[in-house]
């Protein structure tokens, strides 16, 4: 099936370009080469019948959009229909009808699907880094945990949770973190650039799973350092970054038997690592604050994951804004 065909500016779209050539969408949209964004999402159509299908990279760009601005699927469609600096930004001709909620909904479905949402921030992520954005002198490793889009499943009396799943989203766990109680839902993997604050590698998983038994995907194998709490502590983990030549900075768990009378050098590496290790949590409070990240907005583990992927491009290309022009 075809795509659509894009219209040519017309004069009046060419005067609003002009007007909004300082907005940081054009910036954005001048930063990243789309062609090569394109390339992955060649075989995909928002569309598979009817009429010919919006242009897969007009589609990524409105997901980007739905990012920036927190939309709904619906909201999204109707700031795409009113908002000239989304058409201009997706690249939506003013006689141009938008794509549809449900058509931007089938486009994540297939993301999920074929699991391009990876391929999609890997590429941007090589851009970044030609652009010499990434400094790769450490990585910061944590995770963090979002609350599922569906009601928690299994309450008793007292309010403490059975260990049931809930049918309505299968993929969502529950899990205790010391401190915070119960929670049901999802655990956010991030590994972030020291130096840039970039975003380098991400996982979605269930709440349940420890942050341990993810950490060595999230290692990127070409920086200088890794920095972590006392979680991802392991002699495995120490051997592997002793192989691959990489400076150890996860924060060390006390020998059983020492919580009394700790050693003082161990106390002393592990204070000077948290006030580097703590940067990280940087990132998780502009996911949070700015981006609403405390609840998935969808069902199943793979939806999800589109949309942690598509959130951390979307950060990375504001946060690239800023080191490209410092």
């Amino acid at each position: 099936m075809s795509h659509r065909a894009m219209g040519q500016l017309s004069l009046a779209e060419s005067i609003i370009a002009r007007r909004s050539a300082k907005h940081w969408l054009r910036a954005v949209y001048e930063l990243v080469d789309w062609e090569r964004l394109a390339e992955p999402l060649a075989q995909l159509y928002a569309a598979r019948e009817g009429r010919p299908s919006y242009p897969p990279i007009v589609m990524l760009r409105a997901l980007l959009l739905q990012q920036w601005h927190q939309l709904s699927d619906p909201e999204l469609e109707a700031a795409l229909e009113d908002r000239l600096s989304f058409r201009e930004f997706a690249g939506l001709a003013l006689n141009e009808q938008v794509p549809d909620h449900s058509t931007i909904s089938r486009f994540r479905a297939q993301l999920a699907a074929r699991g391009l949402d990876q391929a999609l921030f890997c590429e941007v992520s090589a851009q970044l880094e030609r652009k010499q954005l990434v400094i790769k002198r450490g990585t910061l490793i944590d995770a963090s945990l979002v609350r599922a889009a569906v009601n928690e499943p299994g309450k008793g009396e007292r309010g403490e949770h059975l260990g049931q799943g809930s049918p309505l989203d299968p993929d969502a766990q529950w899990t205790r973190r010391k401190g915070q109680g119960s929670h049901f839902g999802y655990k956010a993997h991030v590994a972030v650039d020291l130096g840039s604050g970039l975003i380098r590698k991400v996982l979605l998983t269930g709440a349940k799973t420890n942050d341990s038994e993810v950490a060595d995907q999230l290692i990127c194998r070409d920086e200088g350092a890794v920095f972590a709490d006392k979680a991802y502590d392991s002699g495995p983990r120490r051997e592997l970054l002793e192989r691959l030549d990489i400076a150890d900075g996860i924060m060390r768990r006390a020998w059983w038997g020492t919580a009394r009378n700790p050693d003082p050098q161990l106390t002393a590496r592990n204070r000077a690592l948290a006030r580097i290790r703590w940067r990280v949590e940087r990132t998780f409070a502009v996911m949070k604050l700015h981006y609403r990240y405390r609840r998935v907005r969808y069902r199943g583990l793979l939806r999800n994951r589109v949309q942690l992927l598509t959130m951390c491009i979307a950060i990375n290309l504001k946060r690239a804004l800023v080191l490209s022009t410092a």
